[in-house]
């Protein structure tokens, strides 16, 4: 059985839309089976997006497993002046991000790249920011926080949500020990976005 977190290019297509509306905006973004919340906008994704939106977040954004995109291109689309890389292990989910980012005619700002975890990902970015797969496992997505904080400029910062069901605390206290400081942006119907910020060693 594959998983959103799988490569597996043979995966039958039963294409779908994906509908939402964030600040007035309607959305409508392409996607398909294979790929995660295939028919709607995960409320994990839509807590983190509406935290995000009114965040100066810095020219270089990174999204890390975008799947179709919601967050990186909701965010390319609201704020102009970003430059967003969309990273996915999962080839479907990386060609529907790219046709979506076409269809909001952001393609300009946003890169649309294949990655296992940071394999690929060069250079270093103002905001890293994710809705991690945690059916991938903690081997998976303690990597993404644990690399965070070297693909990240100096006073840039981690942005993640997560439910308390799924490891919240635990995961606040991962990032208070690996950033030196961690904070609670929101929490939503057991959904908790967490912030950690990298800074020199004096600041902490």
């Amino acid at each position: 059985m594959s998983h959103y977190f799988d490569l597996d290019p043979a995966l039958e297509s039963k294409p779908r839309i994906v509908k939402y509306s964030i600040n007035g905006i309607d959305f409508e973004l392409e996607s398909d089976l294979g790929v995660f919340s295939k028919d709607r906008l995960d409320y994990g994704s839509e807590v983190l997006i509406k935290n995000l939106l009114p965040l100066d977040l810095g020219k270089d954004i990174l999204d890390i497993g975008c799947g179709i995109g919601p967050i990186g291109l909701t965010i390319a689309y609201f704020q102009p002046s970003v430059n967003v890389v969309c990273s996915d292990v999962n080839t479907r989910a990386l060609a529907l991000c790219k046709k979506n980012a076409s269809k909001l005619d952001i393609s300009k700002r946003v890169t649309c790249l294949q990655s296992d975890i940071y394999l690929e990902i060069e250079g270093k970015f103002h905001s890293i920011v994710s809705n991690p797969p945690i059916r991938a496992g903690k081997k998976v997505t303690y990597e993404i926080y644990s690399g965070a904080k070297d693909h990240l400029c100096e006073r840039g910062s981690l942005y993640i949500v997560i439910r308390k069901a799924q490891g919240a605390k635990s995961v606040k206290d991962f990032l208070e020990q690996l950033f030196g400081n961690v904070t609670v942006l929101d929490r939503s119907k057991g959904y908790y976005v967490l912030k950690a910020t990298k800074v020199s060693q004096k600041e902490i």
